[in-house]
């Protein structure tokens, strides 16, 4: 399983577009390789087609053109465009970046336990008359999601083993003690001035 986040990180809006921007350029180009696209989480900074950071799944037949797909969109990017909610702000240059997750489909049976039940939300006589909600628990941690999102169990178990999956890097970096966390800090604002990958213009396009 190949998981890619675009994150704004403590950006401002603009950055929350430039996420969204990279997502439609993103969906554009798995169309084009035959690599299917699943969102799994997107946080939402409150406007639309902004995100402070989404988390996607990218399955391919061959699973190498995911895996190339998810590896070029990794490290900090950049987007070269005037505000489009502050006409007056002299600044036009907009960070954001990506990071790649792994997850070794063999390891799933043996660390993570599911559970069908019932869908508890909208969805009308189909949904609550099945149990195609799953809830995933992460046998080490302790840590469980419930998703019902869609209507098939192998879906739902797919997006739990995903948001859980999150929820440990979320752990982990959590954990991470104070001089960890700012030598972290301090290696993102070096690679801020060396984007991986530079956008330009209200169209997003490549530099």
């Amino acid at each position: 399983m190949i998981l890619l986040q675009l994150s704004a990180g403590q950006g401002p809006l603009e950055c929350c577009k430039a996420v969204g921007l990279a997502l439609s350029t993103l969906e554009k180009q798995c169309a084009d390789k035959a690599v299917s696209l699943e969102v799994v989480e997107a946080v939402s900074a409150g406007k639309s087609g902004c995100y402070k950071s989404v988390l996607v799944r990218l399955d391919a037949t061959a699973p190498e053109a995911a895996k190339q797909l998810a590896t070029d969109w990794q490290g900090p990017m950049l987007w070269v465009f005037p505000s489009p909610f502050r006409p007056r702000h002299k600044r036009k240059n907009w960070f954001f970046g990506g990071e790649t997750y792994e997850v070794d489909e063999s390891d799933i049976q043996h660390h993570f336990r599911f559970r069908a039940c019932r869908a508890s939300g909208a969805g009308g006589q189909h949904v609550n008359t099945t149990s195609s909600a799953i809830r995933a628990t992460h046998v080490e941690s302790g840590l469980s999601v419930r998703v019902e999102s869609e209507r098939s169990q192998h879906a739902n178990k797919r997006l739990a083993v995903a948001l859980l999956y999150k929820k440990l890097e979320d752990e982990k970096q959590a954990s991470l003690s104070a001089q960890t966390k700012s030598r972290r800090q301090q290696h993102w604002e070096l690679e801020r001035g060396n984007p991986v990958k530079v956008f330009k213009g209200p169209g997003f396009t490549p530099s």
